[in-house]
């Protein structure tokens, strides 16, 4: 029979096992925000030792590694950031590229107009006026829907678009205080909302070649479903957090984008897969059976702003966006490199884990600035 010191020496080695167990349970689950930024940090000092582009320094490529630059920046005060932005900026004259028409080609000026927010007068806003209201007021083949390609029938004829103008749109509509830019804006939106977006998959279609029932033949996945691309639908989901971030709550057509958002950030969240990535192809993660960081980086950033921001359940959400960032920084190098990262491209296609993009590096620094605000 044991003595009552035995026992109450049991009882005490069971509490500290259940009191160790517990601690590192909860270890496990607690974020360590000076490793997400030095994880940051070290992705920026290698992607701006590796300067790389599709056309020029004003691209889309770099217009979207330079807003995950901004975001980061925002999250951190790090001047490390902000050094970066400058420089591009000043060596970019503070403009976007030539093609007014296209959308990709202001998806640089989102940088601009963060940096112009950090100090007056540092940046010269005129070519991004200038390219906005050619953009939205002119017009154009795309518009007309007069292009010699079918697919190419309204301004925004591809979901990438959604990312690359709007959110610029918005931060420019709120600093000048112009309604007339958001109204232009949700004329287009809907225009690719109501061209792109299926509602019974609540994704959208990269463009129209991808839709069923408009083309002579269905584009189908191997094992027979529809194909959505990963990066495609991040471009979409990350687009709609930024826009929301700047959207007047009072503008009438705030709940669209807020409903939409919470629609897509719902059915996002179901795909993604055991490892804590999501797969190029989001109804056949079986074509390509590995993670893929871009899109898994957007809709990490685009799911954790949505708890941060009170829109999404913290106890559903936040436990797949830990996942998410767990599985993103072991998809960075030794030496910052973000690896598995598709390339430039519209469908879903394989990566590799030495596969490297600026706007892979954008995403990861998207993901990052808001895990470090995630309890």
């Amino acid at each position: 029979m044991k003595s009552k010191l035995s026992q109450k020496l049991q009882r005490k080695g069971i509490a500290l096992i259940l009191f160790l167990a517990c601690s590192n349970l909860f270890a496990q689950n607690t974020l360590d925000k000076v490793q997400i930024e030095k994880a940051m940090v070290k992705a920026l000092e290698w992607q701006e030792a590796h300067p790389i582009f599709a056309l020029a320094p004003t691209d889309w490529t770099n217009g979207a590694y330079y807003v995950g630059v901004s975001k980061a920046h925002q999250a951190t005060k790090n001047p490390i950031f902000l050094a970066a932005l400058k420089t591009m900026g000043y060596y970019n004259e503070w403009k976007p590229l030539y093609r007014t028409y296209h959308a990709d080609d202001v998806a640089i000026s989102y940088m601009y107009l963060y940096a112009n927010a950090t100090r007056k007068n540092l940046v010269d806003l005129g070519p991004t006026k200038v390219f906005l209201d050619t953009h939205l007021y002119e017009p154009n083949s795309w518009k007309d829907g007069t292009d010699k390609k079918k697919e190419k029938k309204i301004l925004w004829w591809w979901c990438d678009a959604l990312f690359m103008a709007p959110p610029v749109i918005t931060v420019y509509a709120k600093q000048t205080g112009e309604q007339k830019y958001l109204d232009a804006m949700h004329k287009y939106y809907m225009e690719t909302y109501d061209l792109l977006y299926d509602k019974e998959e609540k994704l959208f279609a990269r463009d129209t070649r991808f839709q069923w029932g408009v083309n002579d033949e269905d584009l189908k996945e191997p094992n027979g479903k529809k194909i959505f691309w990963a990066r495609g639908n991040g471009w979409v989901l990350s687009g709609l957090a930024l826009i929301l971030t700047d959207l007047p709550k009072e503008y009438e057509h705030y709940d669209f984008y807020l409903n939409l958002y919470k629609e897509m950030a719902s059915r996002i969240a179901s795909l993604q897969q055991d490892d804590g990535l999501w797969r190029t192809s989001l109804l056949s993660p079986e074509s390509f059976d590995h993670g893929e960081v871009s899109a898994s980086g957007f809709y990490t950033y685009a799911l954790a702003w949505g708890v941060n921001n009170g829109i999404l359940d913290e106890t559903k959400y936040t436990p797949e966006v830990k996942k998410a960032w767990k599985a993103l920084v072991a998809c960075q190098h030794e030496n910052g490199m973000v690896g598995w990262v598709q390339d430039i491209g519209a469908s879903p296609e394989p990566a590799t884990k030495d596969s490297w993009q600026n706007y892979g590096t954008g995403a990861f620094l998207l993901a990052g600035s808001e895990l470090l605000k995630l309890e």
